[in-house]
């Protein structure tokens, strides 16, 4: 596991985006880790929720997370979001890619931090600094990680691992 740096009263931007990529990284290693000792057949039962299976939500924060690592980069190419069927590979993929999206935001400074971005979608664009959409997608995978413990809840799976970062905070001691 990578150090986490303590943050101070002089944390920089850079210091927090870091310490959320490392978390986020964490969380969904840590929450994936719980799954796969669930049967498989869990995954693709039906919930209500935003997305209706814990495999569908998992597939959301994989593919919003390669977005904005996309618009972070930016890197205007056509983006490979790596939608699989079986479970397990996607699981993989979601650990791959959230280590990358980690290790990119580690090589950040506080002057790439600051740097304005802009993306387009037929849907919605905008421009922001890398730092605010940083801590959209930290916040957003944290919410549906949040929903995946409900539908575990709903499905029968009462067992979930801590995963918010207060949490993860202290165990970091």
């Amino acid at each position: 596991m990578l150090h986490l740096e303590t943050p101070t009263a002089t944390a920089t931007l850079a210091t927090m985006a870091q310490n959320f990529a490392i978390y986020n990284a964490w969380a969904n290693e840590r929450l994936i880790e719980w799954l796969t000792s669930k049967p498989k057949a869990c995954f693709d039962e039906e919930v209500a929720s935003s997305f209706n299976t814990i495999k569908k939500t998992f597939q959301h924060i994989v593919d919003t997370q390669q977005f904005w690592l996309e618009v972070l980069q930016v890197r205007n190419e056509k983006i490979n979001f790596g939608n699989t069927e079986d479970a397990y590979e996607l699981f993989d993929y979601i650990i791959e890619q959230s280590n990358e999206l980690r290790d990119y935001i580690l090589t950040l400074d506080d002057e790439a931090l600051c740097e304005p971005v802009s993306f387009t979608t037929p849907w919605v664009s905008g421009t922001q600094s890398r730092f605010e959409y940083i801590m959209h997608v930290m916040n957003h995978s944290t919410y549906h990680r949040g929903q995946i413990i409900t539908m575990g809840h709903h499905i029968d799976l009462h067992d979930a691992p801590m995963s918010d970062y207060g949490f993860y905070l202290a165990m970091r001691g």
